[in-house]
């Protein structure tokens, strides 16, 4: 029968020559120092440089903000913690016994560090091109349904932008408070911008998520 690890192996269709590299990617930092951080780091730099090749040679004519958008869209977190799952991911990393008493290998940002963290790993072990087919293997039917018409401005910038186009200041965020536990917090920020009559609140498991919680709802009642 084969191992969690060996089943993942298979499903990227890899074969590392050197298996330190995917124990190392495979283990999270409440493990120790040595741990899927750096690899993680690298995977991201790789999968973003890709990614991007691939979009500018599919879509010739689109522009650079709709590139942009579809790339952020692509190798964003919640997308890569789906990889993840598909991969079976959760199955074989390495936690701490902390994360894992909070169910650790479901989150989505353990989840999408890990993706990063194998392709660093395989791009260390085999080289740009063999990362290069494992991305295509990996995100083949997001690519083939990926469409310039489809890459949505994110709620912050749509509504900066109708701002700008009143000619009105830009909104200011402000974090309120900050819920939960260093490994599973809820951020809480009020948007403050022309045109509302009381602050946007949102709510997100990051700074930047709960901005664009608070953007999204404050651009529903700026642009009625």
């Amino acid at each position: 029968m084969l191992s969690p690890q060996e089943k993942l192996c298979r499903a990227l269709a890899y074969q590392f020559s050197d298996s330190r590299l995917i124990v190392q990617a495979l283990t999270h930092r409440s493990i120790g120092s040595k741990n899927n951080e750096r690899l993680e780091f690298l995977g991201d730099a790789v999968l973003g440089c890709i990614i991007a090749d691939e979009l500018f040679h599919r879509f010739p004519a689109a522009t650079e903000g709709e590139l942009t958008r579809l790339r952020a869209s692509l190798v964003k977190g919640a997308t890569l913690a789906v990889i993840g799952r598909e991969l079976n991911l959760g199955d074989c990393l390495r936690l701490g016994s902390g994360e894992l008493k909070s169910g650790g290998f479901r989150r989505d940002s353990i989840l999408a560090c890990g993706v990063e963290a194998i392709l660093g790993a395989v791009y260390i072990d085999g080289g740009f091109e063999a990362t290069k087919a494992l991305i295509r293997r990996l995100y083949q039917q997001r690519l083939e349904a990926a469409s310039p018409e489809t890459a949505k401005k994110d709620p912050k910038t749509r509504l900066q932008e109708l701002l700008q186009s009143r000619q009105q200041a830009l909104p200011i965020y402000e974090q309120t408070s900050v819920e939960g536990e260093s490994h599973d917090q809820i951020f809480h920020v009020v948007c403050r911008a022309e045109g509302l009559d009381e602050l946007a609140k949102g709510k997100g498991t990051s700074r930047r998520k709960a901005e664009q919680d608070a953007a999204r709802k404050a651009y529903q009642i700026i642009a009625k």
